[in-house]
C-alpha cells in the first residue's frame, strides 16, 4: 500500500505563487511517474503535470510557463511550483502515482486564487 499526502495549498491573490508538495510513503521500491491533477467544482478532473524518475516532464497547455513540477527521488516527494496564478487555477489539487498495478491518489489540497 502507498500513501500520498499533499500539502501547501491555500488562498492566494491573482499573480501570486504557491508551492505544493506530495510525499509518498509505504511499501515503495520505486515510482516511475508521479503527477498532479486538479478538479474544480462542476468540472472534470484534469491533468496538470507529470514527471518521470528520470526528470522528463509534461504539462497541460493551461499551465505551461507558469507551473514547474519537480521531484526528489530519494525522498519520494513531488513538488508543484505554481507562479502567476489565475482565478481559473482554483481547484482541489491531487497527487497521483501509478504503482504496482494500482493508481494511488492523495487526499487533495485546496488552492483558491482570488482577490
Amino acid at each position: 500500500q502507498v500513501q500520498l499526502v499533499e500539502s501547501g495549498g491555500g488562498l492566494v491573490q491573482p499573480g501570486g505563487s504557491l508551492r505544493l508538495s506530495c510525499a509518498a510513503s509505504g511499501s515503495i521500491f520505486s515510482i516511475n511517474v508521479m503527477g498532479w491533477y486538479r478538479q474544480a467544482p462542476g468540472k472534470q478532473r484534469e491533468l496538470v503535470a507529470t514527471i518521470t524518475s528520470g526528470g522528463s516532464t509534461n504539462y497541460a497547455d493551461s499551465v505551461k510557463g507558469r507551473f514547474t513540477i519537480s521531484r526528489d527521488n530519494a525522498k519520494n516527494t513531488v513538488y508543484l511550483q505554481m507562479n502567476s496564478l489565475k482565478p481559473e487555477d482554483t481547484a482541489v489539487y491531487y497527487c497521483n502515482a501509478p504503482y504496482s498495478l494500482r493508481d494511488y491518489w492523495g487526499q487533495g489540497t485546496q488552492v483558491t486564487v482570488s482577490s
